[in-house]
């Protein structure tokens, strides 16, 4: 269900983990995080035995349970916690079993929550007041979830989820089912069969799957089993925010279409050839079949807004043009950058599906949004937006010959589109460089920026980079014996293995470590290089 985009808001042996509260509702770093990784079989049977006692009552619900495709003979099973038959919000466990054995557990559960499941708002009304407070009008496919929202205090209220889509963010409103006020609300923008002939947007040739209806060729990719769509919006940014409420269905007319198979608008070609290379990594890297596992639609909205209508539309559309966004079901949009002269952190924007590392990123925020559904706040946040990060450099590498410049893959995120004053917008390799903290003792604690989703996935990013290529943290001085880059696969698939099957909706740093080196372990053996490098790196970069 989350929403992420591109750009940061401030600046351009077996463990178990079990969170008893919700960190996602106040800053992380204010106030200790009580999570528990217990570090013993006896305290992982305890929590196995938990889970098992609630599954009883009905307390947990299984969610998804599914073979391991990575390591035979072990499953995956994802279960969430429901009150009086309500879901509760980021209350969830993931389970790792081996023949029946639980191997590891990972999640966030809530004790004595007691509220009245009965709503006195009906979802209509909620709607109303969220349609009211975000100034848009939200269709039928945008109905409210109920669901109980934990508070610090301990105690919980019922209400109704609903999301909608501004010009310039994507906000979660929780309206209290009972007075009909809306008492949370966060940003969930996670930003970042005919073969015709294209140009990118940086002028390199493609090759562009498309479908030929009488004497029109239209984006549609026939060769792949998902359905991948490319949809130009012809910069009409009203249409566009109505089509991510809900309030008005894509048609046939709103597919990229051009009538000789030879594709010259580059942000079009960029978009589809990319979405067809990142669902070609995920098949052939981890035998993934697309964003849900199921061949789930893939849409990508260009041109929804023009640059000549920056100064009309860039405070109130701001992520239609130096943007990239997951909207949630498959569905993704692109900006169309900056007109000439026009910069952002001392960057010029270019068409964002000009890089594929932001199209492999948003991409990303959908497998993510399947699996382990990491909410979009504080260190939750923060590994999501590194999960796309590390995905869409691993899909660079995947594609593109290593090297610094154009077309490259490197450790830089949005590079060849973000150009000016130091290319691109992230750096996995050296954070501080764009602006990024590189060590925990540094992270960002404030309320911006989502908690710092953007800011704080540095930390993560740099581990990445550091179990990979080795080195020595800036900070603690510590250094790292990575697996080298031959051995680059193993680490994508630790953090691909640890994110999507592991993980927590609510997981913090500190469970990521304990969930990667588990995974490391899982994969590859106790005592692997794996194992090691990232056992280092998580210690180099101050988490614990």
């Amino acid at each position: 269900m989350a929403l992420k985009s591109l750009l940061t808001a401030a600046v351009c042996a077996s463990a178990a983990a079990v969170v008893l509260y919700l960190p996602s509702l106040h800053a992380q770093g204010r106030r200790p995080n009580p999570g528990i990784i217990p570090k013993s079989l006896v305290d992982l049977r305890a929590q196995d035995s938990r889970v098992d006692r609630m599954m009883r009552v009905g307390e947990l619900r299984v969610r998804t349970a599914h073979a391991d495709k990575l390591v035979p003979g072990r499953r995956i099973e994802r279960t969430d916690q429901f009150v009086g038959g309500v879901r509760v919000f980021g209350a969830d466990v993931a389970r790792q079993l081996d023949r029946g054995q639980t191997v590891s557990v990972f999640g966030t559960l809530y004790d004595g929550l007691v509220v009245d499941t009965t709503p006195s708002v009906p979802e209509l009304e909620a709607r109303g007041r969220v349609e009211e407070a975000a100034g848009v009008r939200l269709g039928p496919s945008r109905a409210g979830e109920l669901m109980v929202l934990p508070r610090e205090d301990g105690t919980a209220v019922l209400t109704w989820r609903v999301r909608a889509a501004t010009g310039d963010d994507l906000r979660e409103y929780f309206v209290d089912a009972h007075t009909g006020a809306i008492i949370f609300e966060y940003s969930d923008l996670q930003t970042q069969s005919a073969v015709g002939a294209g140009t990118g947007v940086l002028g390199d040739p493609k090759k562009v799957s498309a479908m030929r209806t009488g004497g029109t060729f239209g984006l549609q990719d026939a060769l792949r089993p998902p359905s991948i769509r490319t949809y130009d919006m012809k910069g009409d940014p009203f249409r566009t925010r109505d089509v991510v409420n809900g309030r008005v269905q894509l048609a046939p007319s709103d597919l990229g279409s051009d009538s000789d198979n030879r594709w010259e608008d580059g942000a079009l070609s960029d978009a589809h050839v990319y979405s067809g290379f990142t669902y070609d990594y995920y098949f052939k890297r981890f035998n993934r079949r697309g964003i849900n596992d199921a061949n789930l639609r893939m849409e990508s909205l260009v041109h929804p807004v023009r640059r000549s209508d920056f100064s009309r539309y860039s405070s109130t559309f701001s992520t239609f043009f130096a943007n990239a966004v997951y909207y949630g079901g498959g569905l993704m949009a692109y900006g169309v950058g900056h007109p000439p002269g026009v910069t952002s952190g001392g960057r010029n924007w270019n068409y964002a599906s000009g890089a594929l590392d932001i199209v492999a990123h948003e991409i990303t925020h959908g497998v993510t949004e399947y699996t382990s559904d990491l909410i979009y706040l504080n260190e939750s946040g923060a590994l999501n937006e590194s999960f796309s990060d590390i995905m869409g450099t691993a899909v660079e590498f995947f594609f593109q010959p290593a090297g610094d410049g154009l077309l490259r893959a490197d450790y830089l995120c949005a590079e060849d589109i973000a150009r000016g004053v130091g290319n691109g917008i992230r750096s996995l390799a050296n954070p501080i460089d764009r602006g990024h903290p590189d060590h925990y003792s540094i992270r960002y604690t404030g309320t911006a920026d989502s908690g710092g989703v953007h800011i704080n996935s540095g930390i993560p990013n740099h581990v990445f980079y550091l179990a990979i290529e080795g080195g020595t943290n800036r900070v603690s001085g510590l250094r790292v014996e990575g697996v080298g880059a031959a051995n680059r696969a193993q680490i994508e698939t630790v953090f691909y293995r640890a994110v999507t099957q592991l993980l927590p909706a609510n997981a913090t740093f500190s469970m990521a470590r304990a969930a990667t080196i588990q995974a490391a372990r899982d994969l590859y053996g106790p005592g692997s290089a794996a194992e090691r490098s990232m056992t280092e790196a998580w210690t180099a970069v101050g988490v614990n």
